[in-house]
């Protein structure tokens, strides 16, 4: 008996010497974190200062906006819509005023939004008119039984629902109608990177995610990308990671990146940080005509800024004050 009691004694005494200061630490929880994105592209290294300062100035208003809703308990659904809407007004992004223009001269936009809490999207592609095509992707989520609505249909049921309705030319600005006539003259190739994007958690502990683009530059009429095809360039899981991307669409529909991520973090067990970089440099860097880049918020908070190009503009926050800004990759 005595024998059995020194046992018992030894393994209590073992227990609380491991426990819990030698065990592995949760990661701390963020009460909420924010990170959006202005587009990715590659190019020069370098880019001129006021340029780069202009840039900076939007993005952390945008950011601000987001934060200023997490900060008071908004949710992350909210703060997304809105980060993104302040993008699309912004005429320095390809996303409502400022959208790039298809081959044949006219704009044509995607939107997509994902309610990490119950796994419900909405999105939008190929939509002329609609001044916020975020908002209309809302409006689809909450109010009609699909994921997706394109073209002369999706206007439609923004115009019945109050959204704001613009003529074509809304959209365009003096720098996207001289890159369009550049690559009519074969002075510039089409690019297929540029879009907007936000990604958050909240307070509720509810992830969400928003992504908005005019699309490929000089794109085909009718073509569309990876934004509105939801775990391509938009996902969002309570129990994993909401991400938006910026990028060659047709490789983010085709590798499935958003997806991607949220599954190796769900069943491989990788952290975010991991699985953003495995899928970004090990599958879509090594496709040719890749390019382009990520962001992602955990359900722990945690945030992940990931690109293979040379520059993407992007922002992010936490509750902890943590904060950052940036365009160049240094």
């Amino acid at each position: 008996m005595k024998k059995l009691f020194f046992y018992f004694c030894a393994a209590i005494g073992l227990i609380l010497f491991i426990s819990p200061a030698c065990m592995p630490k949760a990661p701390m929880q963020q009460k909420w974190a924010i990170a959006l994105h202005g587009g990715a592209g590659g190019g020069s290294t370098t880019i001129d200062p006021e340029r780069k300062a202009l840039m900076e100035k939007h993005l952390i208003e945008a950011l601000n906006v987001g934060k200023e809703i997490l900060m008071n308990n908004g949710s992350a659904l909210d703060a997304v819509e809105a980060t993104v809407r302040y993008l699309e007004d912004c005429p320095l992004f390809n996303a409502g005023h400022g959208a790039t223009l298809t081959a044949e001269g006219k704009h044509e936009l995607d939107a997509a939004i994902m309610d990490g809490s119950n796994l419900k999207a909405g999105a939008i592609a190929g939509v002329t008119d609609i001044k916020n095509p975020i908002s209309t992707a809302r409006m689809v989520m909450e109010k009609t039984p699909h994921v997706l609505l394109i073209g002369a249909g999706a206007s439609a049921f923004a115009k019945e629902n109050g959204a704001e309705i613009v003529p074509n030319e809304y959209f365009s600005t003096p720098s996207t109608l001289e890159q369009i006539k550049r690559i009519r003259e074969q002075k510039e190739k089409s690019s297929p990177i540029g879009t907007v994007g936000c990604v958050a958690l909240d307070s509720q502990g509810n992830l969400a995610a928003a992504t908005s683009t005019g699309g490929m530059f000089g794109k085909m009429w009718g073509r569309v990308g990876d934004v509105p095809v939801i775990g391509a360039g938009t996902y969002a899981n309570n129990n994993t990671v909401a991400i938006s991307g910026t990028g060659h669409g047709e490789l983010w529909i085709r590798q499935v990146v958003a997806y991607q991520i949220s599954a190796l973090v769900e069943y491989k067990g990788l952290s975010l940080q991991d699985a953003a970089n495995e899928v970004i440099w090990n599958k879509i860097d090594k496709m040719e005509g890749s390019g382009g880049g990520i962001v992602c918020v955990d359900k722990y908070g945690n945030v992940a800024l990931v690109f293979n190009t040379t520059r993407m503009n992007r922002a992010w926050a936490q509750s902890s004050g943590e904060w950052g800004v940036g365009v160049l990759r240094n």
